[in-house]
Order: structure tokens, then C-alpha cells, then sequence
């Protein structure tokens, strides 16, 4: 017969030899003002960290959240960015038809050598670090035309426009016949696929470069951080790079910290949350992390309390950081405020668990 669940401090208690001490305890998805409104402060919960959105980012919330002792970290949409590829159609991804390829489950991308939507997105980084005096930036939805945070993601091959074909015979050094995009997707499917899916990581891993360029010029010392893919490089057959042009060891060249996103309802895991913490585990062999203090580079996973897709339970959450926080991990965040602003039991739960793990020198007595 099995046992009552434990609670979340116990289970923190239980795993403390399995984690190295953890840095940040954040809430991702918002500024948590129904915990300001009910007359309580962030220390109250264990929270030291709020990722909001780039474009909710303003002085007043970050006055806001440094009265509270946070570090604030904006997250920025790098190849999601909808407005743009509708108002220039031209930056559509382009599919193995010849044709704008359809956006999956509604996540419109972009084409990757478009130089105006790289325009665009890299003067609104650069605005944003200039003016506001955040602790870093993670990028989000840097990866290839898809929808793949979902239990059976869809993964369309992109982007075969003429200026993508041209880019990568130039750079690849390989000439192709002159043919149509529907005759060439196939051949560099195959024949080509390697230096194919290399090109396309390269292109990717540039975008990370001139990221990292603009962060250090205005804001020296801030984080550059990912939220990212989970899965290996064999899950999905390869479909990490194959499909979605992540080459995180390239990328490591330029990143601080990377936040692995295990979302274990969401991604068909609902009953195993040890699955979050395999994968961190994987992650951290794969670039060499271990979680051990003065390392340049972090793991900081996003892990799933919300309801989406599947239900996380209450009873669920102490164990679910527990998997989060486990090395080489040494910060966690909470996906996500929107929906965790109308589930207090879960936010409670989550401060227990954050309280109990917190660093001797910032516990309240």
C-alpha cells in the first residue's frame, strides 16, 4: 500500500544530497501581484528571480520587483514573432513544396536569412538591453518552423526559399542543379542531409552569436540565457538538430545559462516527473555541466506546475521542483504565472519547497 504523498519540504529534506545549493528560485510568466495584493513579499515564497515577457518589461515593474530583492530576467522571442511575417510575407518559411509553409497548430516561424526580420529582432534586443537595466535575457522559440511542445510535435522540413538555397551552397561549398524548390528539398534531404542540418545549426548559432555581441556592448555582465528543447539527441530520431536547428554545444560558445524545459504532463510524462530530471541529467553530461560551483556555464530548468495539456496535481509539485532542482541543475523557475495566479494551493505548495531549500544566509527567522 502506498503512503501518503510527501510534503514538499520533506521531499526537499530527502533530496538535498542529490542538488547542489540552488541559486535561483523563480516564477516565470508574469509579475506575482496577486502575492503583493494579499500584503506578502517574494521572500515569503523563496522566490529570487521573476522571467517575464520582453514586452512587459517598464521601470515601474522593475522598481517593483527590486523592492522585493529579485533578479528580473526578460525573456525575448527571437523566431516567433508573427507580426512581422505577416506584415512580409517574404519571411515565411518556405516548405519542401515550394510554398509558404503552413504554421503548425497556429506557431508561425520565420526564415532564418530573412535580413529583415534578423533586423528587426536584433534592433529590439539591442533596444531592450540598452534601456533597461535587467539581469540578463533568455531567448525563446529560437529554433526552426514548428510545434514541437506538445506529446507528438510537428516538425515540417523549412526553409527551402531561393535565398536559403543560395546561403547554403554559398556557405556549404556544394552547388545544386538548377532546379525548383520541390525538386531540391528531397535531394538535400538526403544525398545532403549532413552538411544540410549542419548549415541550417550554423545559421541558428549565429543568431546567438550577435545576441551575445549586443548583450555584452549594453548591459556588460548580464546573462545570456535559452529556454530550449529538452530532448536528447536521440529523441525523435534526432529531431533537436534534424528538425529544429539546436546545436547547443555550438550555442554553448555564447550562452550562460540554459533552461531546459521538461514539461513532463505536457510532453506525455503526466505520472513520471523523474523524467525531469533524467533529462537535466542527460543535459548536463552532454555539455559538461555539473552544477559545481564556478562553472561558467548553468542549467536552470522550467518545469511544469501549470495545467496544460494534462493536470499537475498539487500533491505533485513538491516533487516536481524536487526532479528540477536535482545536479547539475543550480537554479529552477516555474512555468507559468498566468495560470498559477488562480491556483494558490500550487504557488503555496511551490513556496514551501523553495523556503526549504534556500541558503542559510536568506532564510527569515
Amino acid at each position: 500500500m502506498l503512503g501518503a504523498p510527501l510534503a514538499p519540504a520533506a521531499i526537499a529534506r530527502q533530496a538535498a544530497g542529490q542538488r547542489p545549493p540552488v541559486e535561483v528560485r523563480g516564477i516565470y510568466g508574469g509579475v506575482p501581484g496577486e502575492i503583493f495584493a494579499a500584503g506578502k513579499t517574494l521572500a515569503d515564497y523563496g522566490v529570487n528571480a521573476v522571467f517575464i515577457g520582453s514586452g512587459l518589461v517598464n521601470d515601474e515593474r522593475l522598481a517593483l520587483l527590486r523592492s522585493h530583492g529579485a533578479r528580473v530576467y526578460a525573456e525575448f522571442n527571437t523566431m516567433h514573432f508573427k507580426h512581422y511575417v505577416d506584415e512580409h510575407p517574404d519571411a515565411a518559411p518556405v516548405g519542401v513544396d515550394g510554398k509558404p509553409s503552413p504554421p503548425p497548430d497556429g506557431w508561425q516561424g520565420a526564415c532564418p536569412t530573412h535580413p529583415g526580420y534578423r533586423a528587426n529582432r536584433m534592433q529590439t534586443f539591442r533596444e531592450l538591453a540598452a534601456k533597461y537595466a535587467i539581469d540578463g535575457v533568455w531567448l525563446d522559440y529560437h529554433h526552426a518552423h514548428a510545434s514541437w511542445e506538445r506529446a507528438e510535435p510537428l516538425l515540417p522540413d523549412t526553409c527551402f526559399c531561393p535565398r536559403c538555397l543560395a546561403a547554403f551552397q554559398r556557405q556549404a561549398g556544394i552547388q545544386l542543379p538548377p532546379r525548383p524548390a520541390p525538386d531540391l528539398a528531397p535531394l538535400l534531404l538526403t544525398k545532403h542531409r549532413a552538411p544540410w542540418v549542419k548549415w541550417r545549426c550554423g545559421v541558428f548559432t549565429d543568431w546567438v552569436r550577435e545576441f551575445r555581441a549586443l548583450l555584452g556592448a549594453a548591459r556588460p555582465g548580464a546573462l545570456l540565457g535559452t529556454f530550449h528543447n529538452p530532448w536528447s539527441d536521440t529523441d525523435f530520431d534526432g529531431a533537436r538538430l534534424e528538425k529544429l536547428a539546436i546545436d547547443l554545444k555550438a550555442q554553448a560558445r555564447y550562452l550562460d545559462v540554459f533552461s531546459t524545459m521538461p514539461y513532463h504532463a505536457r510532453f506525455g510524462h503526466p505520472q513520471d516527473p523523474a523524467w525531469i530530471s533524467r533529462q537535466t541529467a542527460w543535459l548536463g553530461q552532454y555539455l559538461g555541466i555539473t552544477g559545481r560551483p564556478g562553472e561558467r556555464h548553468k542549467i536552470w530548468p522550467i518545469v511544469q506546475l501549470s495545467d496544460w495539456g494534462e493536470t499537475v496535481p498539487v500533491e505533485q509539485v513538491g516533487t516536481v521542483l524536487d526532479h528540477g532542482t536535482r545536479a547539475p541543475a543550480t537554479g529552477v523557475m516555474v512555468f507559468a504565472w498566468g495560470s498559477l495566479r488562480r491556483q494558490p494551493e500550487k504557488v503555496e505548495e511551490m513556496g514551501r519547497f523553495y523556503r526549504t531549500i534556500m541558503p542559510a544566509g536568506e532564510r527569515r527567522e
